[in-house]
């Protein structure tokens, strides 16, 4: 994606997150991987809802940052993230309310945070594991994401995103848009599994696997 487009997705996702209420405030971080290997991410304490594509700071490939406002203080952690998911080209973080109550009152496992409830939910998500709590921008979450996707790797499993505990998730894939349907789609699979009183029962293995079959999904 080349520079000025990749900034134009990025206040576009932006927007349209805030404006359906899965960020708010100034919580939340949005980056883009360009082809050089630098990439773009939305300044420290910025509002989604209504960035500004000359403001983003761009940032090359180790970390310095070369023009904009200053980086959100989650640099670290996207960095990471690009250096142990290579096909990842877009990084979202939210402070989305139903995915961070689910782990006020208790995820399913520390493994999934949600049961496969939905077909939509296998296909598009897959697997999302805890991060234990550490306080915003802690480098020791980004050694901890990176050590995850890595296992995930070795174990033939893709995650495309991970939960930390009462902050929010954090999920990734080629394009913003992409990227934002995983996090759609998991946030409102965690406020069905809320509305059952977490009862609803998990798809069963002989249905996930029609849906890998059928459709490759990656669980």
């Amino acid at each position: 994606m080349k520079n000025q487009e990749a900034r134009e997705e990025i206040c576009r996702v932006g927007a349209s997150l805030y404006a359906r209420g899965y960020v708010h405030a100034s919580a939340g971080n949005i980056s883009v991987k360009l082809s050089d290997g630098s990439f773009l991410i939305t300044p420290t304490d910025a509002c989604l809802g209504n960035l500004v594509a000359s403001e983003l700071a761009h940032v090359n490939a180790d970390g310095t940052q070369l023009s904009g406002a200053r980086a959100s203080k989650t640099l670290t952690l996207h960095k990471s993230i690009y250096a142990a998911a290579p096909a990842a080209h877009c990084v979202i973080h939210t402070h989305a309310t139903h995915l961070v109550s689910l782990t006020l009152q208790g995820v399913w496992r520390s493994t999934d945070i949600v049961p496969p409830i939905t077909p939509y939910y296998v296909m598009k998500v897959g697997h999302i594991p805890l991060v234990a709590y550490q306080r915003p921008g802690a480098a020791g979450v980004a050694a901890e994401v990176s050590r995850l996707i890595h296992d995930s790797a070795a174990q033939q499993k893709t995650i495309r995103g991970v939960m930390l505990d009462r902050l929010g998730p954090v999920v990734w894939h080629q394009s913003p848009a992409e990227a934002s349907a995983v996090l759609e789609e998991l946030e409102e699979t965690a406020k069905l599994w809320l509305m059952s009183d977490r009862q609803a029962t998990a798809l069963s293995d002989h249905q996930i696997n029609e849906l890998r079959e059928t459709f490759g999904a990656l669980w």
